[in-house]
């Protein structure tokens, strides 16, 4: 039909391994190092009006690790930062559960949190975002699982080089290039997913 309104495209990105170096349970501006390249991807999302949303598991609050206004604290400083890079975060979505090791309320299973798809499918509701013309970037197979069980239909793998330069945690099941649609060694590299 001529004249239809184009879906709404959302660019979600996980946090720590994508956005930032993951250096284990990070809540601290001083430890907050930037990957590089994500603020190009970033601003050519925007450029394409893609919305841009963080999606992120925050079980270091459920753990007692730091604590949920920690947490804030440092997203809004991102989120300026982002904003400061001519590419503003729409919204941000953590679940700070585990339901292993979290402690008291924060020890059960989340809907919220990954591999669940409850982060994306709140920002599809919330925001009018269309999940099979949007794209996902993580780099864990619990970030892709999300993505594949919210409908998402570009679900790419940001393949960082951790310990041992494996890119996956070796007891990742399943792997996740089994369930990317492409690996990215470079956040660059998404940039022709935005379509």
């Amino acid at each position: 039909m001529s004249g239809s309104i184009p879906p709404r495209r959302a660019l979600f990105l996980d946090r720590d391994g994508v956005i930032n170096e993951d250096a284990g349970y990070t809540h601290r501006w001083d430890a907050f190092v930037f990957i590089d390249g994500i603020f190009e991807l970033a601003r050519a999302a925007h450029a394409r009006d893609y919305l841009l949303f963080v999606i992120t598991n925050q079980a270091g609050i459920g753990r007692g690790f730091y604590t949920e206004d920690d947490f804030l604290a440092l997203t809004e400083r991102m989120c300026a930062r982002f904003a400061q890079e001519r590419a503003p975060i729409a919204k941000v979505y953590f679940d700070p559960t585990h339901p292993e090791h979290g402690l008291g309320a924060h020890r059960r299973p989340s809907s919220m949190r990954k591999p669940n798809p409850g982060m994306l499918l709140a920002a599809a509701s919330e925001f009018g975002v269309s999940l099979p013309h949007s794209v996902l970037i993580g780099d864990k197979a619990s970030d892709l699982q999300a993505g594949r069980a919210a409908g998402v239909a570009c679900n790419l793998w940001y393949r960082t080089q951790r310990a041992g330069g494996s890119g996956a945690c070796a007891d990742e099941t399943p792997r996740p290039e089994a369930l990317a649609t492409a690996i990215l060694h470079d956040l660059r590299d998404a940039i022709p997913y935005l379509r």
